[in-house]
């Protein structure tokens, strides 16, 4: 299982990575979150090209804001920076597939 990143990379950082991305915003506490993750990491297992960011997200947090996070947990799919797609407490994997496969 992917941990929560010790630091919030910045949004610049983000949007400049190369390649297929997927920011995972949550807390290590939030129950949707620890719901999701056997989904997210199954569905990762086939993708093993995509970087995985586990953002620890809170109020004042700046990369959460700047993606208009409201919900946790909030995947959001980035193909060289840009988002492409995005899932808000996934409740089964295929739609994670799926949101894969657009960037993948």
């Amino acid at each position: 299982m992917t941990a929560f990143a010790d630091k919030e990379p910045s949004r610049a950082e983000i949007d400049a990575l190369p390649g297929a991305a997927l920011l995972e915003f949550g807390s290590p506490w939030c129950g949707y979150c620890r719901r999701a993750q056997p989904l997210v990491e199954a569905s990762l297992a086939a993708h093993p090209g995509v970087r995985h960011i586990k953002v620890h997200d809170a109020s004042g947090r700046r990369l959460g804001r700047s993606f208009g996070v409201k919900l946790w947990p909030t995947l959001v799919f980035l193909k060289d920076g840009q988002e492409l797609a995005r899932l808000v407490r996934p409740g089964d994997s295929s739609t994670i597939v799926e949101a894969l496969a657009k960037i993948a």
